[in-house]
């Protein structure tokens, strides 16, 4: 099974619209996975026209429309393996702590609100991710999403990518 990791898309606020190289992989993956921060409910329309699953929640920049579509958090069983997805989880001194507590049932946790990549273990079994953003790289060097793969209940294969830097929108 294959995933699309995004988070803090922020459209149309820092760019116009999803960058194509991601925006090409949404229809190929069997599950995309979004950590909020939408800004717009067109994102969310389009992710969910051409998703063949979304896993999504809202974050702290999104409104009442985009709040009353998406949980907080979001659960799903990915053949097995339990992810969760979360916007914000606090400062990273103490994040996998933290997370491990919260989230004692899960094997994957995504979340995003930092723009910074994030990929680390908990007490030796939760996995953290954070995609970092397409849109909006802060103080990072690129903008970023992430793939993985779930092979028999197991995350596989997780993939940092980075986008080029835009000229302009």
């Amino acid at each position: 099974m294959d995933l699309l990791l995004m988070s803090d898309t922020h459209l149309p606020v820092r760019a116009k619209a999803l960058p194509p190289q991601l925006l090409d992989l949404v229809p190929r993956a069997d599950v995309v996975v979004h950590a909020g921060d939408w800004v717009n409910e067109a994102t969310l329309d389009l992710l969910e026209a051409r998703a063949r699953r979304l896993v999504a929640v809202f974050g702290n920049n999104d409104g009442p429309g985009l709040r009353a579509r998406l949980p907080e958090v979001a659960y799903a069983d990915l053949g097995g393996l339990r992810l969760g997805v979360v916007h914000e989880t606090g400062p990273a001194n103490g994040r996998e702590r933290r997370c491990a507590e919260r989230f004692p049932d899960l094997d994957v946790l995504v979340f995003g609100h930092s723009h910074i990549p994030w990929d680390s273990t908990a007490e030796g079994r939760l996995r953290l991710l954070n995609p970092g953003s397409p849109t909006d790289r802060r103080r990072q060097p690129h903008c970023t999403f992430m793939t993985a793969r779930v092979v028999a209940s197991r995350l596989t294969g997780v993939r940092l990518h980075t986008l080029p830097l835009r000229t302009h929108g």
